[in-house]
């Protein structure tokens, strides 16, 4: 694992993060990334002059702020795609239906980028293996070959937007390591927040010792976006495991977490039951438009980061 590039959370940059993620390298600086999304500022105020600068939509337009970027650190979906094609890669809509009618298996893709409203991170795949790069955990996840479908399904569900990265990533230390070998992970990483409120808990550290240079209340905001999408009550985390299992026909059996899910599992669902459960659960959740994950400047709303 240590050979894997993972950039955790700093301020609101979880843009600048998911692109150093998934190159696996300090490719990009919020520096680079506004003269970015400034030379977009440009080109839609030249095309919007086309049709005359004293029009009131013109003087509309020049009136509202950035839709390509903000002073939090927030980079728009054009922003991620001209930085990608710098390198000559190209992004594609996961959740469109152009792409799902393709029926192609996940795991013979390289990568994706998610996206749920203020918050974007990296599944890339480095050797033979898939790993979750979210900014936002104390290090990389690891996502077996069986799990990543219904991964990728549940962040659906929980209203993400997934892209499909293509074209060919820059060589790598880990994609070259984990060509020849396989890693295991004993213990899943936790969410950088749950790392420091375990630290202050412990005798002898403050709350002012782990607490990330004048970025405490950026990254909380950051953490409770992520919740929204990635944290449930236990009870329903147990359920939404139990779910998947069923959705599965069984559990991977290099997975340890899954294997005592479905141990349990079995023990206190019938397939009835769980069927019941199983519908209640399905029939609770949000539907999302993932048409746009980024920002009109005249709507003046603000999608993720």
């Amino acid at each position: 694992m240590e050979s894997i590039f993972h950039e955790k959370q700093e301020g609101s940059l979880c843009a600048q993060h998911c692109l150093n993620n998934l190159l696996q390298g300090e490719y990009f600086s919020p520096v680079e990334l506004s003269s970015i999304a400034q030379q977009l500022d440009e080109e839609e105020r030249v095309r919007m002059a086309e049709g005359g600068v004293q029009t009131e939509e013109y003087r509309t337009f020049m009136q509202q702020p950035s839709g390509n970027m903000d002073d939090s650190g927030f980079f728009s979906i054009q922003v991620i795609s001209n930085a990608l094609g710098v390198w000559g890669l190209e992004i594609i809509l996961f959740n469109s239906r152009e792409y799902q009618q393709l029926q192609i298996n996940p795991i013979h893709e390289k990568a994706f980028i998610c996206n749920y409203k203020e918050h974007w991170f990296t599944v890339r795949k480095l050797g033979q293996q898939w790993f979750n790069l979210n900014s936002l955990l104390t290090g990389p996840e690891l996502i077996s070959d069986t799990y990543l479908a219904l991964f990728l399904a549940q962040l659906q569900q929980e209203g993400y937007c997934i892209f499909v990265i293509r074209g060919s990533l820059p060589e790598c230390e880990a994609d070259q390591i984990l060509r020849i070998m396989r890693v295991e992970q004993q213990q899943r990483p936790k969410l950088i927040g749950e790392d420091e409120a375990q630290r202050v808990s412990e005798p002898g550290h403050t709350t002012e010792e782990v607490l990330l240079d004048g970025d405490e209340e950026e990254l909380r905001k950051a953490l409770a976006l992520s919740r929204q999408g990635m944290q449930v009550e236990d009870e329903e985390a147990d359920l939404r495991r139990a779910i998947q299992l069923s959705m599965q026909g069984g559990s991977d059996p290099r997975s340890p977490s899954a294997a005592v899910t479905a141990g349990r599992s079995e023990e206190t669902l019938t397939a009835e039951e769980l069927r019941r459960r199983r519908q209640v659960y399905f029939d609770r959740q949000p539907t999302h438009d993932c048409s746009s994950a980024g920002r009109e400047k005249d709507s003046g709303t603000k999608p993720s980061q």
